[in-house]
């Protein structure tokens, strides 16, 4: 592996480059010295870096967990992980195609590397330099928005049932929504993926078909 060429991608030079090989290493090419341990340890630190950011602005301790929740899902890491050009760099087997979750996975394993190797400052330096903390715009949270409707019209809340189709290479998740009487599904690579697919799908039914006109 060319060190230099991954250090220059995510902008740290390790001290110790077993740990950035670590973090690269899947557990199919090696099922001891992986980065799995990192990539727990990673989610954390990636939380409470992004909550650090995030603490002061004037919202409500709700729609901060649904902004962190934004911008550490699996859906947000994964465009930035690939820009970084991780999933170029990962050590797998020749049987292992088709893992996506690796590649979110390697960004967070990455965190903890540089944590541990740098300290906080360097963990710092990396998740603020790289994550995407521009305000997505409320149609995009569909979940969060067809909860929104449902309350200020006085009805049930959405209720979710999820099945998983795939398989522990390929996962895909089928969701069913129950709102307004009526039931809409939504498929995704992740449960969070196919929940707002489901959502989108009633929001845009009712709009279509005018059952609400106030939509935000």
């Amino acid at each position: 592996m060319d060190f230099g060429e991954v250090e220059k991608s995510i902008g740290y030079v390790f001290n110790d480059k077993s740990l950035l090989q670590r973090a690269l290493t899947l557990a199919s090419a090696d099922g001891d010295n992986n980065n799995q341990t990192l990539e727990f340890f990673g989610d954390a630190i990636i939380e409470f870096l992004v909550s650090e950011k995030i603490y002061d602005e004037n919202a409500s301790e709700g729609e901060l967990t649904e902004r962190r929740k934004t911008i550490v899902s699996d859906r947000a890491l994964e465009p930035v992980s690939r820009k970084l050009g991780l999933d170029k760099y990962l050590i797998k087997s020749s049987s292992d195609t088709s893992n996506k979750k690796a590649i979110p996975s390697a960004y967070e394993a990455m965190c903890a590397a540089i944590y541990l190797d740098g300290g906080i400052e360097a963990a710092r330096n990396f998740v603020l330099s790289t994550l995407n903390f521009s305000r997505q715009s409320k149609a995009e949270n569909y979940k969060g928005t067809l909860q929104e409707i449902t309350q200020g019209q006085g009805l049930p809340l959405p209720v979710y049932e999820r099945e998983s189709t795939g398989t522990a290479q390929a996962p895909m998740f089928e969701v069913t929504v129950f709102v307004f009487g009526e039931k809409f599904k939504g498929t995704g690579g992740n449960a969070k993926q196919a929940e707002q697919n489901a959502a989108k799908a009633a929001i845009e039914h009712i709009k279509n078909n005018g059952i609400i006109t106030a939509i935000r």
